[in-house]
């Protein structure tokens, strides 16, 4: 018996740690070892649920409702999904992967039930919904990125612009601050874009390291 229950976690660990690596690959806040704990934490509650108070129920005065204790871990990774959400600049980010940890905590769910072919294919279609379609429907990624850069050029915030209207970026937030410096005024710019395809965002990185006197200070 312990063995199976042994099993039951590696496979939920396994399932977990799929989604996990998506999300890291993407960059994401909540990455391998997230989705692989809230996994595997969410099957050891349903095994212990299920299996875990056979010594005190006698089937009459004692009875067990393994449900309860789904249902608590359920609330439970809606707070852990509730902190990966952000609001910046009034956009909203991280809501696909407060949804992949709900989704992760289900599977978990589901493979310490012993359902784990149900798991399994959950887990596909979870992996389906949020890789595959990145590329068969680029413009429904919902990545967007926060890059923050200053530079001494004026001249260079024209150039940087025309690149990204020339790569179809949607600007979702973008603030400009003149910072007076010892050398001179230095132009502070701290943007949310959303490229049209993944790879632009690349693209757009290179370009700017192509400027001399740019200084890149933050990409999330």
């Amino acid at each position: 018996m312990l063995w199976d229950f042994v099993l039951l976690l590696a496979l939920a660990g396994v399932f977990g740690a799929a989604i996990g690596i998506e999300r890291e690959y993407r960059a994401k806040g909540a990455g391998f070892r997230t989705h692989f704990l809230v996994s595997i934490g969410s099957a050891l509650m349903m095994i212990v649920s299920m299996y875990g108070f056979d010594t005190v129920i006698d089937g009459v005065t004692t009875r067990l409702d393994p449900s309860r204790m789904a249902g608590q871990v359920i609330t439970e990774v809606g707070f852990i999904g509730a902190g990966t959400i952000i609001l910046q600049k009034q956009v909203v980010r991280g809501l696909t992967t407060a949804a992949g940890i709900f989704a992760t905590a289900g599977i978990g769910l589901a493979a310490g039930g012993g359902m784990y072919w149900l798991a399994l294919i959950a887990t596909g279609m979870v992996l389906f919904g949020m890789e595959i379609f990145v590329f068969t429907h680029p413009t429904s990624n919902g990545t967007s990125t926060v890059i923050a850069f200053s530079t001494a050029q004026q001249e260079d915030l024209k150039k940087i612009s025309e690149e990204m209207i020339r790569l179809h970026f949607r600007v979702l937030s973008y603030e400009l601050v003149e910072v007076a410096r010892e050398k001179g005024m230095r132009y502070r710019v701290e943007m949310m874009i959303h490229p049209r395809k993944p790879k632009d965002e690349q693209t757009l990185l290179q370009y700017m390291h192509s400027f001399r006197d740019l200084l890149i200070e933050k990409i999330e």
